[in-house]
């Protein structure tokens, strides 16, 4: 098996906010031994799912990436089993279609299960983290290890993986029968819909909440932040906690409203947001 590099693309290409620059090499692994492949060449490296919750560089990037479609999925009862580059929304409509709860929460989400993983993303008030059994994990060495969930620590948007240096391979979830899980499901979609600016180049939320019970979005827009623009990029007026690319917004368009709604929050506030989505530079 041979992988195959592509070069003259670029990560705006691949991100949901349609912002990056060139890459020097990109290859789009759907197995395990592919993966493998792609670490033994020794170029620095860059794993991309979906391509949301992250900002790249308009200067690219100067190595490999990765492009995660190692897209298997298998369920067997209350189990299911999926790769990593797996639509992590398609998962939860899936699941919830069975009768099985769990992962209602992952409709809407744009990311692939290995970056939800990665990321321990989440949303009304449920976390990757929850359902979760296991995961498969290369390191960059080539070696291969199976994490049982209680080896595994999580957070809020964090997770172990996020200080391991290799990818995610795939998932194993414990899903619970419940007959509303698909009503659920139905209800979350309907209400993103409403409430988030899905047509938008965005990559979700921006900023971390503060707190459980504070939202970042209702501190940016109590400080009047909605609409405030800064180049190309813009703070949503359905949701404020969400910041878009209207069009030609470049990295350092987007950095300096992120640093504006910072500066204004915590003017008003008192309140330091942190990002939630990671700034990937030209050497990441």
């Amino acid at each position: 098996m041979v992988l195959s590099l592509q070069s003259n693309r670029s990560l705006s290409e691949f991100s949901t906010f349609g912002i990056g620059g060139p890459i020097r090499y990109l290859a789009e692994v759907t197995s395990f031994e592919e993966m493998e492949e792609a670490f033994a060449l020794k170029l620095p490296f860059f794993i991309l799912g979906k391509g949301s919750n992250c900002l790249f560089d308009d200067r690219g990037f100067d190595g490999l990436v990765i492009l995660n479609k190692i897209d298997f999925c298998s369920f067997t009862d209350t189990e299911v089993s999926v790769g990593a580059g797996y639509s992590f929304s398609l998962l939860g409509v899936q699941s919830a279609r069975k009768g099985l709860s769990g992962l209602e929460f992952a409709c809407g989400i744009p990311a692939t299960v290995g970056g939800a993983v990665f990321m321990n993303a989440g949303a009304n008030g449920c976390e990757t983290c929850n359902s979760l059994a296991s995961v498969l994990y290369l390191h960059a060495d080539g070696s291969r290890r199976e994490y049982q969930r209680e080896e595994l620590t999580f957070g809020y948007r964090k997770s172990s993986f996020q200080s391991m240096f290799g990818a995610i391979l795939s998932a194993h979830f414990s899903l619970t029968p419940r007959e509303e899980a698909r009503k659920a499901q139905l209800q979350i979609i309907e209400t993103r819909m409403k409430t988030q600016p899905l047509k938008e180049k965005s990559a979700g939320c921006v900023f971390r909440n503060p707190a459980p019970t504070l939202s970042a979005g209702a501190l940016i827009d109590r400080c009047g932040l909605k609409g405030a623009a800064m180049g190309g990029a813009k703070v949503s007026e359905i949701h404020a906690n969400f910041l878009i690319n209207t069009g030609s917004a470049s990295s350092q368009d987007m950095l300096s409203l992120i640093r504006l709604v910072q500066e204004k929050v915590f003017e008003q506030t008192g309140v330091y947001l942190e990002p939630e989505i990671r700034l990937v530079d030209a050497t990441n």
